[in-house]
């Protein structure tokens, strides 16, 4: 049974399993609980996140055959926390129950290259490229697309397998760098901020959206996401939307899914990248909104009536990095005063559960509501401060 193979909605009671046990999964484990459902996810590390929490860990590989059937024979149907994932998997279950996303749908957002090939077709905007993998392509790279960031065609998140070059002698020095693996070329554009939305579609065919969000990172790491998103046009807002809407379309998607735009300085929108999955940037959800993405989620794979979410709180939301334990670059782990923290009105922690908190490690997030957006801010500066994470 593939994954569009069946209109009849899963209910509470039965299993969903989810392939990945990182923070994603624990939160999508949480929020199917929540609604009655057993769970089951699919990681090789025994103490993972979302192993921890689920009623059944299989501990394999996500090409482990006999890990993938024992989640075929666990779960009623699949989804997938971690964009890197292999598509192979995905598929492999489709052959017994649903599966959402679709492996073939995972695969696009795998690589940079097929990527902005579908945005380009979906007639949606994206940063002038070029895709290298050879020698010949690496020597006929025009001019005009200098600088610009070169790009892992895969297995790059959170700002890994990017380099930024200036002058083509650094763009050479930078695929030998990256071992010649194949790569993408992206101009460097005036960029002025960065937004992110998430679009959840059903089987058939129904889609939703939450509000556009803004997104600050810092070092490639997501950092701070505003939700109303400042500085962003009903215009521009809506055009995000619904290239979002037309990408998701386009892939017969079903799930959640992030498209991430940049906001050019002339108030130009393109896209950026999109994750199969939900994302970091949509975590105030849980807090903010009456429907939480993760719900969304399992609304999604369980073919359950996907409703307009509707944000109740203006919002930050704050990635916790594992810097923040070690205060003024001591060496010794130290617990954050999470009780001052929790001492400012609207502040709601959550931490992922990993006991050991390394440089830029995902360790939690804090979200911040108020009753206006100005209100959350204060809050959120106030709750940095203490943290010792860099205003904004």
């Amino acid at each position: 049974m593939s994954q569009g193979s069946s209109s009849a909605p899963i209910l509470p009671g039965a299993t969903l399993g989810v392939l990945g046990g990182g923070q994603l999964g624990r939160m999508f484990v949480h929020a199917a609980q929540a609604m009655g459902y057993r769970t089951a996810v699919l990681d090789a590390d025994p103490t993972s996140p979302a192993g921890l929490v689920s009623h059944h860990h299989v501990k394999a590989d996500y090409l482990d055959a006999a890990g993938l059937a024992e989640m075929a024979r666990l779960s009623n149907a699949i989804t997938t926390e971690f964009e890197n994932v292999p598509a192979q998997a995905l598929d492999t279950l489709a052959a017994t129950l649903p599966v959402a996303p679709a492996g073939v749908a995972v695969a696009v957002c795998q690589d940079r290259a097929r990527e902005k090939a579908h945005f380009t077709g979906c007639g949606v905007p994206c940063a002038p490229h070029a895709l290298i993998e050879t020698q010949a392509q690496l020597d006929a790279v025009p001019d005009d697309l200098l600088p610009g960031i070169l790009k892992t065609a895969r297995l790059g998140y959170d700002g890994k397998g990017q380099v930024r070059v200036k002058t083509r002698a650094e763009l050479i020095a930078a695929w030998d760098g990256l071992k010649h693996v194949p790569c993408v070329l992206e101009k460097m554009l005036p960029l002025a901020f960065e937004v992110s939305v998430l679009v959840a579609r059903g089987r058939s065919g129904a889609v939703v959206n939450f509000p556009v969000q803004h997104n600050l990172h810092r070092d490639g790491i997501l950092a701070v996401t505003t939700v109303p998103a400042s500085g962003v046009s009903d215009a521009v807002s809506a055009q995000a939307i619904d290239s979002a809407r037309r990408i998701a379309a386009s892939l017969d998607y079903v799930g959640v899914l992030c498209v991430e735009f940049f906001i050019l300085q002339d108030g130009r929108i393109v896209a950026n990248e999109m994750a199969p999955r939900p994302h970091n940037s949509g975590h105030h959800t849980i807090d903010a909104c009456d429907v939480s993405q993760f719900e969304m989620q399992v609304r999604a794979m369980a073919n359950l009536p996907l409703v307009e979410p509707v944000l109740h709180s203006p919002c930050l939301m704050l990635n916790l990095l594992g810097d923040l334990w070690f205060p003024n670059g001591t060496t010794t782990q130290t617990e954050p005063d999470w009780a001052a923290v929790l001492a400012l009105s609207g502040t709601h922690l959550h931490l992922y559960g990993k006991t050991e908190a390394r440089k830029a490690r995902k360790m939690g997030h804090l979200t911040v509501t108020g009753a206006t957006p100005e209100a959350a801010r204060d809050t959120a500066l106030k709750a940095a401060a203490i943290l010792g994470i860099e205003p904004f």
